[in-house]
């Protein structure tokens, strides 16, 4: 019975993170990783389930919608693809390396930088 509530969380984990990521283009660091943290699970963890999520759905109904409206540049977008194929795994073996509350500091020191940005220097556009 267990797993069953733990797929309709997912599901709704999954829903506000999908609105957030096709609205902003966030998902997984920024919605994902910390509810599952909350939830209980290690910084590894909700990693891992993140990316495990986001493998193949999160992108698919997102591209097809801004590439209707013309409002991707595909070859920045190649590029950054063949980046996170060398990042992604680069990170996951740093992150097992890593103490929890490191990649936990890390990660909240990620979001701070990220927010000052953002609330201090919006571009506007």
């Amino acid at each position: 019975m267990g797993s069953v509530v733990e797929v309709f969380v997912g599901i709704g984990i999954g829903l506000v993170g999908g609105v957030l990521s096709g609205l902003f283009g966030i998902g997984g660091g920024v919605i994902i990783v910390p509810v599952l943290v909350a939830l209980g699970f290690t910084q590894r963890e909700a990693s891992g389930t993140s990316l495990a999520a986001l493998l193949l759905p999160v992108g698919l109904l997102g591209v097809i919608e801004y590439a209707r409206r013309h409002e991707i540049r595909f070859h920045y977008g190649i590029g950054i693809a063949i980046g996170l194929l060398a990042g992604v795994l680069a990170g996951a073996v740093l992150a097992g390396r890593l103490s929890n509350t490191l990649l936990e500091r890390l990660f909240g020191l990620l979001l701070a930088i990220v927010a000052f940005k953002f609330i201090l220097f919006p571009t506007g556009g």
